[in-house]
């Protein structure tokens, strides 16, 4: 495809920077920072080589959750932004086909009565979740019987699970494979919920830059590039490339 690179370039900065978001609560695509604090990982690296294919020098722009990225589009706070692709923050940004995903599952007691996914929406079960991530959005879409208690972040839904004696506790799988270790008697619940679509986001009004993006992000995962990252970062096993679009 041809594109326009002057428009997408006007569209994406006004200086000659593109400014991304990321999102420094997910442990997988950030994996470590500098001693400046500049993300290192997957989605800091998508960025730069985004940056890169577009001749743009790159700002990455720390955000503690995914929720805040969303809060500030079109507050001319960033340019892009890399996070889970969901339909509620869709209504605000554009977003390119999942260049990685992440499975969102549950923890539950060792001696819950709960030994699936689908035993988890029932009445009168209680799951705790970190407020407006990707899984915490899919879950208010989609359960319809148990009740959310959601909270900020997700230590803190970790301390709700155990403080609060809920039925289960929602999170990305890798996550929740490190915090089983540290609770007694819990387990983990084979298979997943949902998947979270990571992906590139940019303000709807910048059409050709949208277009650019949706290919440049196919072209990753078509060369590699995104399993090399995968590998480099060492989250091979708990991070896929995600299925072409």
């Amino acid at each position: 495809m041809n594109y326009d690179i002057a428009k997408i370039r006007s569209e994406l900065s006004s200086n000659g920077v593109l400014r991304a978001a990321i999102n420094m609560s997910n442990i997988l695509l950030v994996t470590d920072k500098r001693s400046d604090g500049t993300p290192i990982g997957v989605s800091p690296d998508m960025a730069k080589e985004l940056a890169k294919n577009l001749n743009l020098k790159l700002e990455l722009i720390p955000y503690s959750s995914p929720g805040e990225i969303a809060d500030d589009a079109g507050k001319n706070k960033w340019d892009i932004c890399n996070i889970g692709a969901e339909p509620q923050r869709a209504e605000k940004i554009y977003f390119s086909s999942a260049y990685a995903e992440i499975q969102a599952t549950y923890l539950v007691k060792s001696n819950s009565t709960i030994s699936n996914i689908e035993d988890v929406d029932m009445d009168g079960k209680t799951i705790s979740v970190a407020d407006r991530s990707a899984y915490c959005l899919w879950l208010e879409r989609n359960i319809k019987n148990a009740k959310l208690l959601t909270v900020d972040g997700v230590e803190n839904s970790v301390d709700n699970f155990i403080n609060k004696n809920l039925d289960a506790l929602a999170g990305l799988r890798p996550q929740l494979m490190e915090t089983v270790k540290t609770l007694n008697d819990s387990k983990l619940l084979e298979g997943y919920f949902m998947s979270v679509q990571q992906a590139i986001g940019t303000s709807k009004e910048n059409t050709e830059a949208s277009k650019y993006i949706a290919d440049f992000v196919e072209n990753m995962k078509v060369s590699g590039f995104v399993k090399k990252l995968i590998l480099e970062h060492k989250v091979d096993g708990k991070l896929s490339v995600a299925k072409l679009a």
